[in-house]
């Protein structure tokens, strides 16, 4: 058994792609690394092991998530370790390039390792000399490295080319180290699709295409070439990390809102969002609720859809998790979410209230109908529908009038489709339809090949 094996807890967070680290110091004592705001995960990890975190670090201004250190300070008394260079107005441990924190028998390095933002710091994890593994956080990640494009495109080529320098520093770490990144597959900040999270520097030496770049120019273009779009919340959530997140007495409850007071809230302005599965959307909703179901990914679309300054109403189902809405939208940054409707739909259309639906069709029954994909560039390149138009989901609002009248709505498997359904709907679009499945089923359904490219 390693010292990982023993001593360190990934906790994955499966929507952003994310791992943050519990590491066990061996004495009742724990560091933890980009851990998030919801610390549900680590507080069982921690509970589990008998351990307090007395070590909150953070790689960088995250962009996808509210950090849960200045929490973690607050409630086990974490000394928050952060880069001096990134001007954090809340007391923290600042570091910079070189410095070290004694954990007590292991010791934490700072290593600066700009690229993915300007402050980035990775942190090598030291037992006397020898080299145990290093949280490179948005550095080098497995088989690639983070996204460059986050402070501006025009500082993009810039920070891709600081990233460069800061893999090939990260590589002459010995090839035994172990590599614990914070972005992995699923990550908008830019991981490529596979299962593993952490890997080794001999390993990223032998299969990271971006540590295979001849020169720094090869690589620059591989890695601006590589980005796609990213949610619309991630250009406000560095700055609130910077600024440092409220600290939480305790999980605010999501409140009951009867009928009454929900129609009050949208006549003020409020936004309806729908979190029951998409066949209970299709099947009957109030007009102009977005639907966005509750799965893994919903803290995404949320973020990227709506902005954080409106009042948000929730339509749930009987048997979905209250506590996971709220903690889904706190760590994004969605400090006061109004409520839910009390009762639901049968509470609704019990007292009156209109009731919308959206068709909902197996692959075979497309025949010739217009088709909108909204998947990400990537996925349409990969193969889609020959006639379909490409919108991609988080720039729909903003082109609803070029979406084809009367589409089927097709994504990977229909939530995403369904969200663009929603709000198509809400914009005055009508006889739409979701695909129920994705552009494989049409192909298996009707035999004929998806087309690749653009």
């Amino acid at each position: 058994m390693g010292f990982a094996d023993d001593h360190l807890t990934p906790l994955i967070d499966k929507g952003l792609g994310n791992s943050a680290y519990l590491v066990d110091l061996g004495d009742g004592r724990a560091l933890a690394v980009d851990a998030s705001r919801d610390l549900r995960a680590l507080r069982a990890a921690a509970d589990r092991r008998g351990l307090t975190v007395a070590f909150a670090a953070d790689t960088h201004l995250h962009a996808d998530f509210l950090s849960g250190a200045l929490q973690l300070a607050a409630d086990d008394g974490a000394a928050v370790l952060a880069s001096a260079a990134g001007n954090r107005a809340f007391p923290h441990t600042a570091l910079a390039d070189g410095d070290t924190t004694d954990l007590g028998g292991l010791t934490l390095r700072a290593l600066a390792t700009p690229g993915h933002t300007d402050e980035h710091l990775s942190f090598l994890l030291l037992d006397g000399s020898r080299e145990l593994g290093v949280f490179t956080g948005g550095s080098l990640i497995v088989g690639s490295a983070a996204r460059t494009d986050l402070l501006g495109a025009d500082r993009a080529q810039e920070l891709a080319r600081a990233q460069y320098r800061s893999l090939r520093r990260l590589a002459e770490l010995p090839d035994a180290t172990a590599v614990w990144p914070t972005h992995g597959a699923g990550s908008f900040c830019s991981a490529p699709p596979g299962s593993e999270r952490t890997t080794t520097i001999a390993a990223q030496k032998q299969t990271n295409p971006l540590l295979a770049a001849p020169d720094e120019d090869t690589f620059v273009r591989q890695l601006l070439d590589s980005l796609g779009s990213y949610p619309a919340y991630f250009d406000r959530l560095s700055e609130a990390n910077r600024r440092g997140p409220a600290v939480l007495g305790s999980a605010p409850a999501l409140a009951a809102l009867p009928v009454d007071r929900v129609r009050t809230l949208l006549g003020q302005g409020a936004q309806l969002v729908d979190v029951r599965p998409v066949a209970d959307f299709a099947a009957g909703h109030i007009p102009g609720a977005i639907s966005i179901p509750l799965r893994d990914q919903f803290a995404t679309w949320l973020g990227w859809l709506l902005p954080d300054t409106t009042p948000i109403v929730f339509v749930t189902g009987p048997r979905q998790d209250l506590a996971e809405i709220t903690w889904q939208v706190l760590k994004i940054g969605y400090e006061r979410p109004a409520g839910h409707l009390d009762g639901g739909m049968d509470a609704w259309s019990a007292a009156g209230g209109q009731v919308q639906s959206i068709e909902l069709l197996s692959a075979d029954r497309i025949d010739e109908r217009p088709v909108l994909d909204v998947r990400q560039q990537a996925e349409h390149s990969a193969g889609h529908i020959a006639h379909a138009v490409h919108i991609e989901l988080g720039d729909l609002t903003a082109r609803c009038g070029d979406a084809p009248a009367g589409a089927v709505v097709a994504c990977g498997h229909g939530e995403r489709a369904m969200t663009a359904a929603s709000l198509l709907q809400r914009a005055g679009h009508q006889g739409l339809a979701v695909l129920d499945g994705g552009p494989g089923d049409w192909s298996r359904a009707t035999g004929r090949p998806l087309r690749e490219g653009a």
